[in-house]
């Protein structure tokens, strides 16, 4: 399975969910994307953005400066 980084560090909203979703487009179904972000309203930003596209997500690391997010782009999702 591949996994695809991106780096939205310094980014803020509504920036990081932006940009996760245009990665989202060239990330094929069963593949994954991980997410690096600093803003802390990407917490809220990018789970509901994955609600919409129907891919799955989960915050794999959430510190006080940054947040990773593991999103597995799910078979025949909308991005």
């Amino acid at each position: 399975m591949t996994t695809t980084k991106l780096d939205l560090t310094g980014l803020k909203c509504p920036l990081p969910a932006l940009k996760t979703r245009k990665a989202l487009k060239s990330v094929k179904p069963g593949e994954r994307l991980e997410v690096h972000c600093t803003d802390p309203l990407s917490v809220i930003d990018i789970p509901n953005l994955i609600r919409e596209t129907g891919d799955k997500v989960e915050i794999t690391e959430r510190a006080e400066t940054r947040i990773v997010f593991l999103i597995e782009k799910a078979d025949g999702g909308v991005s």
